[in-house]
């Protein structure tokens, strides 16, 4: 505690972020300050403190800060620290699943439609869509009713020959120059239009073309318009009568029992509901008001922001509309409604989140004996020093010694935290040598410990092993090697499922009942099932080349400019001549000759 007194005299009267840390050195908590002194001095007086604030400050052994500009900017960078190093005591968003968007490509000359996940500045972009309605059966109205393309053909001088979609009268083929720039901006206004929620005229043309179809006895394309109609009736039961058609809110709700929480989301976008969704929280030991800010920091590094949000909860209003304003470029309005359709919305959303949090609890819990709870106690099967809160396990994946590949598999918490996993390329080994191999990656990423590249690769808790007593042996030379000590060591035996240890001869059995040994061959298979994964992706490109062997006028160039256009050999054969040719490079007459060699000699 000295060296955290002697800390606090010289913190900064500045904005930034605060990282507490554990006597292993574990970010255990991030948090961001207006005035770093006043703030970080409060968590070591001898204040009154929630119990889990109290059960933060018992932990820290140190702390360290980074100073920032603005409040604004120490936001944004607690987010990406908590991010980065999930601290057991903040409030984590435990599900980042991002919702699709219909984009609308405003800056090419002939816009097209598209489906994404990721709202940039280079479009329109509609949506969430949040289930109900699929994004593309609503592309696939647009095509029907407008005739707008939702192809990523690059339209240039030369005319290119009209596909299907133009025969089908779903797009004017402007990339076949059968349309004017004119004309079709006046179809993708009327798209936008039908987008923003002006069914009518859609409805209108549906249920002409069903009658056309049904007259002239053409009955499955008649039911198929019939289908449209009835979708585009769903959507319009979406509409909040009430709310104008230019809101576009989110209304939040948290709730927790003091050992779990939820939060949960309504989102209105033109004055329709587009869905809700209510999932789970890690809550940690941050104040209310300051944790749920944090909370939906982190939910709008994966979404887009809306105009308005709509909630209950306390907050630091003003920072929360910087935040939105520098992060977008524009307003956010933050409203706590006290009557009215407003106030109906956030309250059926508080009723989201407590109806969820009840049933949900039970399998809360269960996960968290599948995760955190199975580290717990993996620790103390084992007897490991620590808690073993980063898991790293490696597998190598071959055939005969060709395309060999190495992968690691990270596990935080008992969770797999794919955005840490890495792939190996052996470079030294000759022939099917899987302990060499393993030598190798091991050594590869181990070394990097110590160095400035620690801060990408951080040191783990654990590194398990599948293998035996010999496995785990060789292992250990590297280890020795590297004259690592702290870091645990353990292998995984697949037969009998034992674990052996390097402090003890005799292996460890777990019941095949217990989490722990759960999660530990969930950590195995996974890394096996990576390697497997990225060996099939090496082998699958090497024989695709040299597929293409017997092409002439196939060169370097060409054959990775086909490789990056078509994953496997399957797609490449089954690939038309007008997909090959629109391959950099490629042109019809190398495209016939492609299609002319697959037919005649495979």
């Amino acid at each position: 505690m000295s060296i955290i007194r002697e800390k606090l005299k010289l913190l900064p009267d500045s904005p930034g972020v605060y990282i507490m840390l554990d006597k292993q050195g574990t970010v255990i908590y991030v948090g961001k300050a207006r005035v770093l002194k006043n703030r970080v001095r409060q968590y070591f007086h001898s204040t009154l403190k929630t119990d889990k604030v109290q059960a933060m400050v018992d932990c820290i052994a140190d702390f360290s800060y980074i100073v920032t500009p603005s409040e604004v900017d120490a936001l944004a960078l607690e987010n990406n620290l908590i991010k980065k190093h999930k601290p057991k005591y903040n409030i984590l968003l435990k599900d980042d699943k991002t919702y699709p968007y219909i984009k609308v490509h405003t800056k090419e000359a002939f816009p097209r439609l598209s489906i994404t996940r990721r709202v940039k500045k280079d479009g329109k972009y509609f949506g969430p869509f949040m289930g109900g309605i699929r994004c593309k059966d609503i592309l696939d109205i647009a095509s029907s009713v407008y005739g707008v393309r939702t192809c990523g053909v690059a339209i240039g001088a030369n005319a290119k020959k009209p596909c299907l979609e133009y025969h089908l009268k779903r797009c004017p083929a402007p990339c076949a120059h059968l349309c004017s720039e004119e004309e079709y901006r006046e179809r993708i206004e009327k798209t936008v239009a039908f987008l923003s929620g002006n069914y009518e005229e859609a409805e209108a043309v549906l249920e002409e073309k069903m009658r056309t179809f049904a007259e002239s006895e053409e009955f499955e394309l008649a039911m198929e318009y019939r289908e449209k109609i009835s979708m585009l009736s769903r959507l319009k039961l979406k509409r909040i009568t009430a709310m104008p058609r230019d809101v576009d809110a989110d209304i939040w709700a948290f709730n927790t029992n003091g050992l779990y929480a939820c939060a949960s989301v309504l989102v209105t976008r033109k004055g329709m509901m587009q869905g809700g969704r209510s999932f789970p929280v890690q809550e940690g030991a941050a104040e209310a008001e300051e944790g749920f800010l944090s909370f939906l920091i982190q939910y709008y590094t994966a979404h887009e922001f809306p105009h308005e949000i709509i909630l209950l909860e306390e907050t630091d209003d003003e920072l929360l509309k910087a935040y939105a304003a520098e992060k977008t470029g524009r307003k956010l309005e933050v409203t706590r409604p006290k009557f009215g359709v407003k106030k109906e919305l956030a309250d059926m959303a508080a009723r989201n989140a407590k109806e969820y949090l009840e049933k949900s609890v039970s399998a809360i819990e269960h996960k968290n004996d599948m995760t955190q709870g199975a580290c717990e106690r993996l620790k103390k099967l084992l007897s490991l020093k620590r808690y073993p809160r980063r898991i790293e396990c490696y597998d190598i994946s071959n055939i005969s010694g060709v395309d060999k590949v190495g992968s690691m598999v990270v596990f935080t918490d008992g969770e797999a935290d794919k955005y840490e996993y890495r792939r190996f390329k052996i470079r030294t080994v000759e022939g099917a040598d899987d302990f060499a191999s393993l030598k190798e990656v091991l050594l590869r990423r181990l070394s990097k410990l110590g160095t400035d590249e620690e801060e990408r690769f951080q040191k783990p808790d654990l590194i398990v092993i599948d293998g035996g007593k010999g496995q785990l042996s060789a292992v250990k030379e590297i280890f020795d090697e590297l004259q690592i000590e702290d870091i645990e060591l353990v292998s995984l035996a697949k037969k009998e499922e034992e674990i052996f240890t390097l402090w003890s001869d005799e292996s460890v059995r777990i019941d095949r009942r217990d989490y722990s040994l759960k999660m530990l061959q969930r950590v195995r298979d996974e890394a096996h099932r990576f390697a497997i994964t990225y060996f099939r992706s090496l082998h699958s490109k090497r024989n695709l080349s040299s597929v293409l062997d017997g092409v002439e006028g196939i060169g370097k160039n060409k054959r990775i400019a086909l490789m990056q256009k078509f994953d496997t050999i399957d797609k490449l054969m089954r690939a038309s001549e007008e997909e090959l040719a629109d391959v950099p490079g490629i042109g019809r007459e190398l495209a016939a000759r492609i299609k002319k060699y697959f037919e005649e000699e495979l």
